[in-house]
């Protein structure tokens, strides 16, 4: 496998006394890009009224187009919101929901986005079914299956994650929305681990909606996420908090909804550009091969087995902990005292087990994970 081109001393600030292999939650934004960033701050400083009257309107559509150029998809179907739950808050509080309605969201939905669609549930009187993920070892074909298998004539919407957030599970989105499209079911895809991990083309999911964050695998400073929606489905979307532009049409509503600092978005030029001279494709094939070859590393020193591997895994992977007790709570110990050690990686409690989870980025190299390892075996041989 060849190094990544970039060395993490000259491109990041992460401190090199701690492990980072959790790359997953919130990215991390290198310096070239912060510095972006920055620019536009001193731009917008300069005369702050000037600059979101005058420059802001054209900057933001611009930056829109950059990025729609990334994920093939129209700039005119995509505005820029805070992160993934943001934009997910909007679809699901935007639909007339009745009493009776049912949504489908997949038994390893994000907690967040299940909270968000639980809330709206209990406004409306509509229904939550699982879709029941098979882990560990899933096939494209059962997780088509799963969600298939939920879709009833009373399913109004599947909110589905394209990568799951606790089992790291890459889901042929493609296929179940075509499965789903095919039951009269309209769809709103949480992609927020999406962009920049793996091959992203909307135009060809042809989900109803997709959200996705820029800030953790594109590298975009933290807070920049986007919200596409196809023509149909921008009929009474709404962002959370209305503005001037309500009754305005799509862009409007969404593009200004009261004053924020825009050079969050204004720099995902600056974080596309470095995407892709880390190498683009080939990165996101790199990465993927060393969270599989990492997984199977931790996984061989623990004696236990990984969750998921081909075509559903991507550059998150996830490892059994040979563990007695599967509660949450150990969950957020065992995690506590990694973090506690010098590193950190997320542990879920997944269907009767616990399970750790592992991502690879740029920075990372194999011995990472061969520390990882002697961390974890540390903290559960003392627990």
């Amino acid at each position: 496998m060849q190094s990544p081109p970039i060395t993490l001393s000259a491109e990041w600030d992460l401190d090199p006394a701690f492990l980072t292999v959790n790359h997953g939650s919130f990215g991390a934004t290198p310096r070239r890009v912060l510095a972006e960033q920055r620019a536009w701050q001193d731009r917008l400083e300069r005369q702050p009224s000037r600059f979101m009257n005058t420059v802001y309107p054209g900057a933001i559509r611009r930056a829109a187009g950059v990025l729609g150029g990334f994920l093939n998809a129209d700039p005119d179907h995509l505005v820029f919101v805070e992160n993934a739950t943001t934009g997910c808050n909007a679809v699901i509080r935007s639909l007339p929901l009745r009493k009776g309605d049912t949504v489908v969201i997949l038994s390893h939905a994000y907690g967040a986005v299940h909270n968000a669609i639980r809330y709206v549930a209990e406004q409306t009187g509509a229904n939550i079914v699982q879709a029941v993920v098979p882990f560990p070892n899933p096939t494209e074909d059962a997780l088509v299956a799963a969600v298939r298998e939920a879709l009833t004539p009373e399913t109004k919407l599947a909110v589905l994650d394209h990568i799951t957030s606790g089992s790291a599970i890459v889901l042929p989105m493609q296929r179940i929305v075509a499965a789903c499209h095919a039951a009269g079911v309209r769809v709103l895809v949480d992609g927020a681990h999406a962009p920049g991990q793996i091959d992203l083309d909307l135009q060809a999911i042809g989900a109803d909606w997709y959200v996705g964050n820029c800030h953790k695998w594109l590298c975009a400073p933290k807070g920049c996420a986007f919200l596409y929606a196809k023509p149909p489905a921008q009929a009474g979307l709404h962002p959370g908090t209305i503005s001037h532009g309500y009754g305005q049409g799509f862009l409007a509503e969404f593009d200004w909804t009261g004053t924020t600092d825009p050079s969050r978005f204004l720099a995902i030029d600056a974080a596309i550009r470095f995407h892709h001279e880390l190498g683009g494709a080939s990165l996101r094939t790199r990465n993927k091969m060393l969270a599989g070859q990492g997984a199977a590393l931790i996984a061989q020193r623990l004696n236990t087995n990984v969750g998921a591997t081909g075509a559903t895994a991507g550059a998150m992977a996830t490892i059994r902990l040979p563990v007695d007790d599967p509660a949450p709570e150990h969950a957020l110990r065992i995690r506590r005292q990694l973090m506690e050690a010098g590193t950190d990686a997320p542990v879920h409690a997944l269907d009767g087990a616990l399970w750790l989870r592992i991502s690879a980025f740029a920075y990372n190299e194999p011995a990472d994970y061969a520390r990882l390892a002697e961390l974890v075996l540390a903290v559960l041989r003392n627990p």
